[in-house]
């Protein structure tokens, strides 16, 4: 495809950014008016003060954590926990084992390692999802009545 030597292909780059590559603001200046003929994305609703909350800084994960949100993920693969809307997730089974084997590296490398309450938090998790694993798998493989 042959190249526009004048430039006047019709497509034009306009920096709207508020800064400049050193950091320093640049001044506000009157929309251009081609500029102006481009439709906008709709600006999302403002969030309702009841609903909407700040941030929290967390700080960094602890063991815990990690153990909660791959055993919570391992649960909705599962299936056994719904979706966002509520809504019923199916089983995927391949990579809620995936998950649980995930969590049976974590307890093997961290042997040892953890304090009682970390190591009895890991083995409850694991106990859980194995036993969910199997009544899921249970009911998937049952024949139809």
């Amino acid at each position: 495809m042959p190249e526009d030597k004048d430039g006047s292909s019709g497509f034009r780059v306009v920096d709207r950014r508020g800064f400049f590559a050193d950091g320093t603001r640049r001044e506000e200046s009157a929309p251009d008016s081609k500029a102006s003929q481009v439709p906008r994305a709709a600006e999302p609703p403002a969030p309702e003060s009841a609903a909407y909350e700040e941030p929290v800084e967390l700080g960094p994960p602890s063991f815990d954590t990690i153990v909660s949100y791959l055993s919570t993920t391992a649960f909705f693969q599962l299936g056994l926990l719904p979706g966002p809307g509520g809504e019923r997730i199916p089983p995927d089974l391949v990579n809620a084992r995936r998950t649980i084997d995930m969590l049976e590296v974590l307890q093997h490398k961290t042997r040892g390692n953890l304090t009682t309450e970390e190591s009895h938090l890991l083995e409850e998790a694991l106990y859980e999802l194995r036993m969910g694993y199997l009544e899921i798998q249970k009911h998937l493989t049952r024949p139809p009545r």
